[in-house]
């Protein structure tokens, strides 16, 4: 075991050992404020690298971001973790194998409930740094758990967004930043839907999930039931598939589980899935073609939060999606 006092040295004790010696891989979990210089050393200092999300404050430094990543060209990995579940690796297939037709309807959700006792008046609730401007960037909850309902839905359909009419609130006096949002959204491929997420959702955990409706066939999946992928049919009937069949699954989901169905499994080994996927592409060598967000996606993000932002201070307006 090895302890640095700063990233700093680390860069540079780690750099110093024989290349067999050394980390193979940095994970930046900082505030967002530090992201971009961070990883931008890391990088050019020839190190893979994982790391949280938004991926930056800005479009700009995104793209910036993913400039020096490819240069380097060393693996990087984005912790939207929840592509890491089996079950929505099998969505992910079944929309590509065709099995919802064509898909006309998206609705992704993210409610969480734990900003909500700032409007209760708690006492001695602490006022996170993602309310701050200065360490978030321009969006609270759209920055934090928007990105990932944004990420959810591209990575289950394939679809990109191309246009975003969004209302941002913050119902939380004093807080600068957005704390609740709503998004009217055009995919492509004329696929329209919404796109929801809040933190003062009072009683709501981590209410992840999507719903995908096409003219064969529509589906649901919530994060915090995770092992099942519900399948609705227009003739009335509902089918749900269960984490952890090999027999019924695609090769993604099942390379995904590590327990029989019946066996509970989730946020820890989804997580878990996006690290062995990352570190399959550090050993491999082939950057870019693993199962994981990757330094694009967190472009990708900030364009997101940008557009969500530009169009609710414009009024609510529709926004074509930044680039």
């Amino acid at each position: 075991k090895r302890v640095h006092a700063t990233w700093q040295e680390m860069i540079e004790k780690e750099s110093a050992l024989p290349e067999a010696e050394r980390i193979d891989f940095v994970t930046i979990v900082t505030p967002n404020s530090t992201h971009f210089e961070i990883a931008r050393a890391f990088a050019e200092a020839g190190f893979s690298i994982m790391c949280e999300k938004p991926m930056t404050m800005d479009l700009a430094s995104a793209k910036k971001l993913a400039e020096i990543v490819k240069k380097a060209g060393k693996a990087f990995c984005l912790n939207h973790n929840y592509t890491g579940y089996p079950m929505v690796k099998q969505a992910r297939q079944m929309v590509k194998d065709g099995a919802f037709g064509k898909i006309n309807k998206i609705v992704v959700e993210y409610p969480q409930g734990w900003l909500s006792g700032y409007l209760r008046g708690e006492e001695g609730a602490i006022r996170p740094w993602r309310m701050d401007p200065r360490v978030a960037g321009s969006s609270c909850c759209m920055g934090d758990i928007g990105t990932h309902a944004e990420n959810l839905a591209r990575y289950v359909t394939g679809l990109q967004i191309e246009e975003i009419c969004a209302d941002l609130s913050a119902f939380i006096p004093g807080n600068k930043l957005d704390d609740d949002g709503n998004c009217l959204v055009h995919w492509q491929d004329g696929v329209k839907g919404i796109l929801m997420a809040s933190q003062i959702s009072s009683g709501e955990e981590n209410g992840l999930n999507i719903r995908v409706y096409g003219t064969e066939m529509g589906m649901q999946w919530f994060q915090e039931d995770p092992n099942y992928l519900y399948l609705k049919h227009p003739d009335g009937y509902e089918k749900t598939l269960s984490r952890g069949n090999p027999k019924v699954l695609c090769e993604a989901a099942n390379k995904a589980s590590r327990l029989p169905f019946g066996h509970p499994d989730g946020f820890i080994e989804a997580m878990a899935n996006l690290y062995m996927a990352f570190y399959e592409e550090i050993r491999s060598g082939k950057t870019g073609k693993a199962d994981h967000p990757s330094v694009d996606d967190g472009v990708i993000g900030m364009a997101f939060i940008e557009t969500v932002v530009e169009s609710s201070k414009a009024g609510a307006k529709w926004t074509k999606m930044k680039k």
